[in-house]
């Protein structure tokens, strides 16, 4: 079968949807399908993949890919990344890795156009059940995966970082939130350490804040880390910390468990999906630095408590969130949308509102497509924002 996945962000871009794209078209290539990735991303580097990897292609190229795959799966919906259907047809499969619509929750006219688009495709599928149920349109909820060969308790392992934080340093990761947590528990006598592993455009904001509320010198910055030494940061730590004010399933939180790390994360989209509180860790309300406060110092304060949350999320994400069944499903639903059928989910999975339809191929063609009777303001995004 031959795949193509449009993501408009990628590698060497570092965030949750950039890692389960690649880990995806690596996994598929491994069970010996031919995967073909398009982005926007450019990369200065020229990192080389086991697939082909094509950055800002032109359009005759873009065209070209979509007129060789089986399938083409978007990996978030895209509007700009629609348009080569309207020219060839071909089986359309989206994952939904977040919400379409605002910060503030609004609905904007771009998100009322993803939504209507969603119609038109041979298969829908949500990595939360939450994220599943803001959709008007049926969704099969298949949650995303770690790299189980990766994440891993490590035998050498040595905890001596009080907290870690990964993800990309970004307002709605909630890193400011952290911080003013870490003065709070100063100020209650308790003063660990924090490692922030990862980049972004809040970088240098959230280090001046450190500086300021004079923990600086308890505060790490490491900036970009290799998965491999991810890894390592979380197999060094007693408590994981993820306060984000707004997440799917996070890809950071699996990786985090399957280390034996006990996790505080805030009840925010899918969290609760993964994270059962007080049984595999904990979950706080967003924006609540108390309660935050009071589940960090808990923690630190008992070590038999980390040890138990941290082999009870680690049970959890072996048992369920690996990368082999995970692709296995999206595979089988990549393979009914090539073959015509829609996007029957394969034993085990689970539905929102139902399964998603398909429509009729004409002549023979290959499944649903955004080309029969796809809304007109969609062709009018070919120049438009994304």
């Amino acid at each position: 079968m031959r795949i193509l996945i449009y993501s408009r962000a990628f590698l060497p871009q570092v965030g949750g949807l950039e890692l389960n794209v690649a880990n995806l078209a690596a996994r598929l290539t491994e069970y010996g399908h031919e995967v073909a990735v398009v982005t926007t991303t450019p990369d200065e580097a020229r990192d080389s993949f086991p697939y082909l990897v094509v950055r800002r292609p032109s359009p005759s190229t873009f065209v070209g890919r979509v007129r060789w795959c089986d399938v083409f799966h978007h990996a978030n919906v895209s509007l700009r990344g629609l348009w080569p259907l309207l020219l060839v047809r071909r089986p359309w499969v989206v994952t939904h890795h977040s919400w379409y619509r605002r910060p503030d929750g609004r609905i904007a006219w771009q998100d009322r156009l993803k939504r209507l688009a969603l119609r038109f495709a041979a298969g829908s599928i949500s990595v939360s059940r939450a994220i599943a149920d803001d959709l008007k349109t049926p969704s099969t909820v298949i949650n995303n995966a770690y790299r189980d060969q990766l994440f891993r308790v490590l035998p050498d392992a040595n905890r001596r970082r009080d907290l870690v934080f990964v993800g990309r340093l970004v307002s709605e990761k909630g890193v400011d939130i952290l911080l003013d947590a870490l003065c709070i528990l100063a100020r209650r006598g308790r003063s660990p350490t924090l490692a922030v592993v990862g980049d972004g455009p809040e970088r240098g904001e959230a280090e001046t804040l450190a500086r300021a509320a004079g923990i600086g010198d308890r505060v790490q910055f490491t900036g970009y880390q290799s998965s491999a030494r991810v890894a390592e940061w979380l197999s060094r730590a007693d408590v994981f910390v993820l306060p984000s004010l707004a997440e799917g399933v996070p890809i950071v939180l699996m990786e985090a468990m399957a280390a034996g790390v006990p996790v505080v994360a805030t009840n925010v989209g899918g969290t609760s999906e993964l994270v059962v509180d007080g049984e595999n860790g904990f979950l706080v309300p967003p924006t609540v630095t108390d309660a935050l406060v009071s589940r960090i110092r808990q923690l630190l304060d008992d070590p038999a408590l980390r040890t138990r949350l941290g082999r009870a999320g680690r049970e959890t994400v072996v048992r369920d969130f690996g990368l082999g069944p995970t692709t296995a499903r999206l595979r089988d639903l990549f393979a009914s949308a090539a073959a015509g059928e829609g996007a029957s989910e394969p034993p085990g999975v689970e539905a929102a509102h139902g399964a998603a339809g398909s429509t009729s191929p004409e002549n023979g063609s290959r499944g649903a497509h955004v080309a029969v009777g796809a809304p007109t303001a969609l062709a009018s995004e070919q120049g438009g924002r994304p």
